[in-house]
């Protein structure tokens, strides 16, 4: 009986042990992931995309032809309003056959129209086989990245803000749209990168921590809004240096004219008296030539 009584003891203590063992390992395992917490980000396809060059020029393309889409449309919406006046004004001019005849036209014209306007706009239209075509590609890139970011920055969830999922709220530093479309940039880059000083810039830059990317865009953006500032005091001297020169040009350009005028009126002014000097000594030699004469009949 003692001997009973001791093993269930040693059974008691050995299982409380495993119990502590157990409970001291999930509580370490808590704390860990407490400690380290949930990472989660989100992206914003939708602003991903009206930021790639590529994407924003055939997707103008695109709107360019869906507006022309709708014009047709348009216009054979008109010719089928027109019809139906003037089949309702001609009504009662026509026999029953010609107004089932005219009837049956409007009728091949509006399922022509219709057909076109599915052809076009429809679930499986030409516009969405188009955009889809457009998207696709660049949503692949963004999954692909995505993925590598999740990975190597040890994120938990990337939600998609533009997709269906509700987002009530979330900080802006979870948003890493900004991550995905450098990355984005840089793999354009990376494929027109003709050196090899230029292929390792970039690698650089791929190879950086998130923390260590926000720090490089933030300096690359803090100077390209130094270039841009610096562009603007150009060429807001160079207005103001421009305006000057235009000022002076306009002085010189009056003061030449000025003496260019009075040049010409002094020109003139000398002709004047010379043509008047002339004119008296023509008119002294046609007077004497007339006292001779004169004089000569006296005589």
């Amino acid at each position: 009986m003692a001997r009973y009584f001791l093993k269930t003891q040693l059974i008691a203590m050995r299982t409380k042990k495993l119990l502590f063992i157990a409970l001291t390992i999930l509580c370490f395992t808590f704390s860990a992931n407490a400690q380290r917490g949930v990472r989660i980000g989100y992206i914003d396809m939708e602003y991903i995309l009206e930021n790639v060059p590529e994407y924003r020029e055939a997707s103008t393309q695109l709107d360019g032809k869906a507006q022309r889409w709708k014009n047709d449309i348009d216009k054979m919406m008109n010719e089928v309003e027109q019809m139906n006046i003037n089949l309702s004004s001609e009504r009662v001019l026509l026999t029953a056959e010609l107004v089932e005849e005219r009837e049956e036209d409007i009728k091949i014209k509006e399922d022509e129209m219709l057909k076109y306007q599915q052809d076009r706009f429809g679930p499986n239209g030409d516009l969405y086989i188009q955009r889809r075509q457009l998207v696709q590609p660049i949503q692949d890139q963004v999954f692909n990245i995505v993925q590598e970011i999740a990975e190597s920055k040890k994120y938990d969830f990337i939600f998609d803000k533009s997709a269906d999922i509700v987002m009530l709220f979330s900080a802006e530093r979870h948003d890493i749209s900004d991550i995905v479309l450098r990355s984005i940039t840089r793999t354009a880059k990376r494929t027109q990168a003709n050196s090899k000083k230029e292929k390792k810039e970039v690698q650089q830059k791929e190879d950086l921590s998130l923390e260590e990317d926000q720090a490089v865009t933030e300096r690359e953006e803090a100077v390209e809004a130094k270039k841009d500032e610096r562009e603007l005091m150009m060429a807001e001297r160079k207005r103001v240096r421009d305006s000057v020169r235009a000022v002076k040009k306009a002085e010189y350009d009056a003061r030449r004219q000025a003496l260019l005028d009075e040049r010409q009126r002094k020109k003139d002014s000398i002709a004047e008296v010379r043509a008047n000097k002339n004119n008296g000594d023509t008119n002294e030699e046609e007077n004497e030539g007339e006292d001779n004469n004169g004089n000569g009949t006296n005589k």
